[in-house]
């Protein structure tokens, strides 16, 4: 089903496609009919968003990066979803910094998103001393939940890649091409 995705609608045959379909079910189909293996690209999608919910604003497109080349990953991949998951991260901020209060035990500093990003649009240097300390047991907390996080989406996500490529015939010798052109 996935793999006859068609965007241009030059044929006749296109479905209007949300943004969900153009920007991420069609590039995972183009990855999956070059011969990328659904395990390969279930590790990318799963380490991009879990890298991509980093409590540091600023940091997850170099985390991403880096994991691409040192677990040799596909990297257009893991940036994708770093950058889909954008409002995840900062959605997940304050509730990542509570956690590392509750952690750590100590005193809540009572800042709201908003606040922490007038903080640092106004002042990054002044919001990086005041909020270090905050921003190190976030980091901690993110790490209880990211490894955990990172092997349940890569199971889901395998399995289900497995499937979409078995059901749509697609192996190292036989891939369809899928057209992912825009008008």
């Amino acid at each position: 089903m996935w793999a006859r995705i068609v965007i241009d609608g030059s044929d006749g045959t296109s479905m209007k496609s949300g943004f969900f379909e153009r920007r991420l079910i069609a590039p995972i189909m183009a990855l999956l009919t070059q011969g990328i293996t659904p395990e390969k690209i279930a590790l990318s999608l799963a380490f991009g968003v879990v890298l991509g919910i980093f409590p540091v604003l600023g940091s997850t497109t170099i985390l991403c990066a880096a994991a691409a080349l040192v677990f040799q990953l596909n990297l257009p991949a893991i940036q994708l979803v770093n950058y889909l998951i954008y409002p995840l991260q900062l959605f997940l901020l304050v509730p990542f910094i509570r956690m590392g209060e509750k952690l750590f035990r100590v005193g809540s500093l009572q800042l709201s998103l908003t606040q922490i990003l007038a903080m640092v649009r106004l002042d990054p240097m002044h919001a990086i001393a005041r909020l270090w300390l905050l921003e190190l047991h976030a980091m901690l907390a993110w790490l209880l939940i990211g490894s955990p996080s990172i092997f349940i989406i890569y199971f889901l996500l395998s399995r289900a890649l497995r499937q979409v490529a078995a059901s749509v015939r697609l192996g190292p010798n036989n891939a369809e091409p899928v057209q992912i052109s825009q008008a």
